[in-house]
C-alpha cells in the first residue's frame, strides 16, 4: 500500500484538546513546528488517524488541516522550503 506524506497543522482552543491531538500526532508522524507535523501515511492510517482527531476536538471552535504533499519518497527536505532559520527533517531511529 502506498504512503503519502501529509503536513497536519492545527488551531485548537482548549489546552486539554490540543494536547490530546497533540499526542495522537506524535503517534503519526514528525513534530517539526508548534503546531505543525509531517506524517507519512496510507489510506488507512491516514482515516483512522482523521477519526481519532475529529473525536478529540470541538467542530465549532477547532480547526486541524491536512495537506497532502503526495508520494512519500520523496524527502522532507525537497518538499519545504524555508525563510529564517533552515528546516532540518527529524531524524527517525528504529529500534528494534
Amino acid at each position: 500500500m502506498s504512503r503519502n506524506r501529509f503536513m497536519v497543522t492545527y488551531d485548537i482552543v482548549k489546552d486539554r484538546r490540543r494536547a490530546k491531538v497533540h499526542r495522537t500526532l506524535l503517534d503519526h508522524g514528525d513534530h517539526v513546528q508548534y503546531s505543525v507535523f509531517v506524517c507519512d501515511l496510507n489510506e488507512r492510517e491516514f482515516i483512522l488517524m482523521r477519526w481519532k482527531i475529529r473525536d478529540q476536538i470541538n467542530q465549532a471552535e477547532d480547526q486541524v488541516l491536512f495537506v497532502d504533499l503526495g508520494p512519500a519518497e520523496r524527502a522532507v527536505v525537497e518538499r519545504i522550503e524555508s525563510l529564517g532559520v533552515p528546516y532540518r527533517a527529524p531524524e527517525r531511529i528504529h529500534i528494534v
